[in-house]
């Protein structure tokens, strides 16, 4: 049976039973920015994912037939002129004559093209549970094969032809508008020719992957960083990844609690006594992919010298926003005094 070709459908279809709204597949283009994954035509919907095999995983928004014809692929963008410089030349005859040339810093250098290759992280492959029973019509899980289960005998026992797993060990690369495998060297433009890359390693079928065990959770550290306004300060936890579902973030008046759970069994925690008081109620956070954004509302506009309270002697400081965020403020456009310094500006 043909495959359908449409983005995000790909199964396998009768042409006989081809209704009108069998396929559900994406009418826009995938889009990858900064290492989000989403499609143009339901972002507002399906929210960017981070992981290659939960973008794959975003159902469709448009409803319509199957398809084994061939996408069409918009014609590339034309290439931009490169910087021309036009210098003047005095012939014997007294006439100006102008050549051009290409500047030099529109041609990369040759130790700027060869880039010096990087280390491949370590793969770990699943395995096979052949203990599972597996549904006829369930794709392999590896990257790259597509290959649709039939039975035990032909794609998980013995060693026949339909148990030989052709695919890609390694997770997908976008880069600069290239697409391909960390495990090879092909590289593509075009999403659909991306689908395509023929895998470059041989081995097993995984239609029922082993579970593996848990990982003994160990503790990190993670960067935290803030700026602050006359009536906020905004905090930051640079925890990528963070699983929002199990973490918590604890706001109190003097201070905050921070426990997040990060990929590779990691765990963050830590309690910051804040400088001055804030109002919980009004306070918020929110889980970003690379980091976790709070927002402390101020109890008062005094101006944090720093984001925690501290024992130490801070010597004669006054506390007052400057617009130049030497003291870890921002975006103040005027002079905030509390009330022990009031006196001083008289």
């Amino acid at each position: 049976m043909p495959r359908c070709t449409r983005k995000g459908c790909g199964q396998e279809y009768d042409p006989d039973d081809n209704q009108a709204d069998s396929c559900s597949h994406h009418s826009g283009a995938p889009v990858f920015h900064e290492g989000l994954k989403s499609w143009s035509c339901c972002s507002d919907v399906n929210k960017p994912v981070l992981d290659f095999d939960e973008f794959m995983k975003i159902p469709g928004c448009t409803s319509g037939p199957h398809t084994h014809e061939a996408p069409q692929t918009l014609p590339p963008e034309p290439k931009s002129t490169p910087n021309v410089e036009l210098t003047m030349i005095e012939s014997s005859e007294g006439k100006e004559v102008y050549s051009s040339k290409v500047a030099k810093a529109a041609i990369p250098s040759s130790s700027a093209i060869v880039a010096s290759p990087a280390e491949k992280p370590p793969v770990v492959e699943d395995e096979d549970e052949l203990s599972v029973a597996v549904a006829p019509g369930t794709i392999c899980r590896r990257k790259g094969c597509g290959v649709v289960f039939v039975g035990d005998d032909v794609n998980r026992l013995g060693d026949g032809d339909g148990t030989i797993c052709t695919y890609h060990p390694a997770p997908p690369i976008f880069r600069e508008g290239s697409k391909g495998y960390l495990c090879c060297k092909r590289r593509v433009l075009e999403f659909d020719e991306f689908l395509k890359i023929q895998g470059c390693k041989q081995g097993r079928h995984v239609f029922a992957p082993k579970i593996a065990e848990p990982l003994a959770e160990q503790f990190t550290d993670c960067r935290v960083d803030h700026y602050q306004t006359p009536r906020e300060v905004h905090v930051s936890v640079f925890a990528k990844q963070a699983d929002k579902e199990r973490s918590t973030v604890k706001i109190e008046e003097a201070q905050v609690h921070f426990d997040l759970y990060l990929p590779s069994s990691k765990r963050f925690q830590r309690t910051i006594s804040l400088f001055g008081p804030v109002e919980p109620e009004a306070s918020s956070y929110k889980f970003f992919g690379t980091k976790v954004e709070v927002v402390l509302k101020k109890s008062d506009t005094r101006s944090w010298t720093l984001l925690e309270k501290t024992t130490h002697d801070l010597g004669n400081i006054s506390l007052t926003f400057g617009v130049g965020g030497r003291t870890g403020t921002i975006g103040g456009k005027e002079i905030v005094l509390d009330e022990s310094n009031r006196g001083r500006d008289r």
